[in-house]
């Protein structure tokens, strides 16, 4: 493969697979907007709508799924929550969509469904998925594999989660949510289950979501100015009890709660909340309510106080569930008390404008999905959400707003991202000028090592030291020719064998490189178990495949209490040996890989100014006094404002001895990864001369200023 093909594959692009549609056979109830979208998730094939509660979402399902039906002439299946599939029903028929080739079932039967004779799939309410871990998850990716047309609507999701656009992504074949970490997100340390958006790639990750899906709060968003479409006015209003003094030994009562003791203070100020809520209700005898609870028992005591009330909880039947939740909507009673995770996705509660949320969590999804079941677009009245907080718990409420307020800014960035060209968009390439400055001590270039090691002599390197990029561990810049930006190690090694053969061509026979790299770790909350993965031999099953010889390991020892205390790695954690010694691991080592390229050396390097005391050091197999902060100052200036991760520079100290070991003064040292240019700077000090390839451009600015600095230094030096 030619390096110009390799990286046209990496640039993400979604294969559209569906039809067109003339717009006068959709479905006549669907409003211009819903037109567009329909349209446009047919063209696609696998779509995903992303549309805010109230925006019609069944409807465009419905369509969407008749449309297909009459295109394949075979069937399509929606599956949804167990109650919403009865709404769905419902819709069909007041919309007069035919429902003939149109199935509808809920996600507790998709073990009995065969999925082979259906057309198309639709996934309602589908941010479920995130939910969805193990069998569960993977029946619905195994059971629609080759389905080929797929859709899945949701509410806005959330923009911090991207286990839920990763499954989504995966769901529509678009790329699987391994793929999708590895190109967007950075893992928070030890945290497995946290990823968060890499700097640079935030407006990319939108972007890439905007070929495969469309998201709205309103009609506007997409350009369709709609009346009707206003929400009411939303009052929040929050009822703090003060609680009774307790015999704790302090003057007040502790204000801040965490995950740990929240549920013993949710039941030790249960009798309060409770009581609160019932004069919620009374204040109000002729209104709706529903009352969200956390567990069963409050649901219990509830009941005893509120006779007329139904519960909803977990343990009903499945009966049970959809009469008395579809009744409530239907105004059947006046009062339902269920939970969250019960109801409070894809039910239509506008006949209610009353909520009680009698057991405050710290999750804002739970409160914020919860909410929009009665207050959504079709609403008519004010909604009232009443929040019951105790002074114990104000810790709770002020994370909540905090979580309310990241999530407007980033529902609003998502949303103008992803629609801001409908059309998506890929990641650059060859976006930046290639620079050169070259003196008598070295010559640095910024631009792509695997497309200029071409411009290097054949055997002309006499050494090559550096640290390659860590695959999807750190990403350094957006450019489709950074192999930090790629999908799995797979697509990193392909690319990577550009940089090796080049290697192999430029150095001098018999000569040396030295790759700098550390085994990574793997984190359950990406690929579902904890453990390492061997990048070094990766590597060094690449540099044999491309001639090298496999010379020697230095083993470099890092201290593993520092590194516990960085990553809060499970492995590391003292407490993991009482609990379960099976899991602890220890601390990972930095590797010195140095390969030889075969051949006899015209020039063999000899090393006259090495006394046996330092050779000693230099030949142990693990290197210990390998100092870890003398690096190459101002590394930090090349951190642009939106990066994830600093650059990691190179130990200065590893640098000069492998320099030292492996090349003579005169000769030239390689490097392709050069950062802010610490094997040039040793180099040059050292009587060599350096060369260097950054694609990074702030990375090269900061290394020009310190290749300078190191001649500045040398000549200082020769003159005294």
């Amino acid at each position: 493969m030619e390096y110009s093909d390799f990286l046209k594959t990496k640039q993400k692009a979604h294969i559209e697979s569906g039809f067109d549609v003339i717009e006068n056979e959709l479905n006549i109830n669907l409003f211009p907007f819903q037109r567009f979208i329909v349209k446009r998730a047919l063209k696609a094939g696998k779509y995903a709508i992303f549309a805010d509660c109230g925006l019609g979402k069944t409807l465009m399902q419905l369509d969407w799924a008749y449309q297909v039906s009459k295109q394949t002439n075979k069937k399509v299946l929606i599956l949804a929550p167990l109650v919403v599939v009865e709404q769905t029903k419902r819709e069909a028929i007041k919309f007069n969509i035919p429902i003939d080739f149109i199935d509808a079932d809920n996600y507790e039967q998709l073990s009995n469904i065969d999925s082979s004779i259906y057309a198309g799939v639709v996934l309602d309410e589908s941010s479920i998925l995130k939910n969805f871990e193990g069998e569960t998850k993977k029946l619905i990716l195994e059971k629609f594999y080759k389905t080929p047309y797929k859709l899945a609507c949701t509410a806005t999701p959330s923009p911090n989660d991207p286990m839920e656009m990763g499954n989504h992504s995966e769901f529509l074949d678009v790329m699987s949510r391994n793929q999708m970490l590895a190109m967007y997100f950075v893992h928070d340390g030890g945290e497995t289950a946290k990823w968060r958006l890499k700097g640079h790639a935030v407006k990319k990750f939108y972007e890439f979501i905007g070929t495969w899906a469309i998201m709205l709060n309103k009609p506007q968003d997409i350009g369709f100015v709609m009346e009707g479409y206003a929400l009411p006015k939303l009052n929040l209003i929050e009822k703090q009890i003060i609680t009774p003094d307790r015999d704790n030994g302090q003057l007040f009562n502790d204000a801040i709660i965490s995950a740990t003791n929240f549920n013993a203070e949710l039941r030790a100020t249960m009798d309060l909340r409770l009581q609160e809520v019932v004069n919620i209700i009374n204040s109000r005898p002729d209104e709706n309510f529903i009352i969200w609870i956390k567990h069963n028992i409050e649901g219990e005591r509830l009941k005893k106080l509120l006779p007329e009330s139904i519960e909803v909880k977990g343990s009903d039947t499945n009966e049970w569930k959809k009469e008395k939740l579809l009744g409530f909507a239907n105004n059947e009673f006046r009062i339902l008390i269920t939970k969250t995770k019960i109801a409070s996705f894809g039910m239509n509660f506008q006949n209610c404008r009353n909520q009680i949320f009698a057991s405050l969590d710290f999750s804002f999804e739970g409160l914020y999905q919860a909410m929009r079941r009665s207050y959504r677009f079709g609403q008519k009245n004010e909604v009232n959400c009443y929040l019951i907080t105790t002074d114990t718990m104000a810790n709770v409420k002020q994370s909540i707003n905090n979580k309310q307020k990241q999530f407007e800014i980033m529902q609003n960035e998502m949303s103008k991202a992803i629609n801001e060209n409908l059309k998506g968009n890929k990641m650059s390439e060859n976006d930046f000028d290639i620079t050169t400055e070259s003196n008598e001590w070295y010559t640095i270039k910024r631009g792509d090592s695997c497309q200029l090691i071409n411009d290097i002599p054949d055997k002309s390197i006499g050494f090559s030291v550096f640290s390659p990029p860590f695959a999807e561990l750190y990403t350094y810049s957006s450019h489709v020719e950074d192999m930090g930006n790629s999908k799995d190690y797979k697509e990193f090694l392909i690319q990577f064998d550009f940089i090796i053969k080049g290697l192999h061509r430029i150095l001098m026979d018999g000569r040396n490189v030295a790759v700098h790299c550390m085994d990574l770790p793997i984190q359950k909350g990406k690929e579902g178990y904890i453990g390492l993965r061997d990048f070094s031999g990766m590597i060094l099953t690449a540099f044999q495949n491309a001639g090298f010889i496999y010379h020697s390991r230095v083993t470099i020892w890092k201290d593993p209490v520092i590194e516990m205390q960085r990553t809060k790695a499970k492995g590391l954690l003292h407490k993991q040996v009482k609990k379960d010694s099976t899991q602890v691991r220890v601390g990972i080592p930095d590797y010195v890989m140095i390969f030889r390229k075969e051949g006899e050396g015209k020039d063999p390097v000899t090393n006259t100014d090495l006394p046996v005391d330092l050779w000693q050091k230099y030949a142990s197999p693990v290197w210990m006094d390998i100092d870890y902060g003398n690096t190459l100052q101002g590394f930090r200036n090349g951190r642009e404002d939106n990066d994830e991760k600093h650059i990691c520079p190179l130990q200065l100290g590893t640098i000069e001895r492998l320099i030292h070991l492996y090349s003579n003064k005169g000769d030239t040292i390689f490097t392709p990864f050069m950062g802010i240019g610490s094997e040039v700077y040793q180099s040059v000090k050292m009587g060599r001369r350096g060369y260097g390839i950054e694609l990074k451009e702030s990375y090269f600015d900061l290394s020009k200023k310190n290749c300078a600095s190191a001649i500045e230094l040398k000549n200082q030096l020769s003159l005294l």
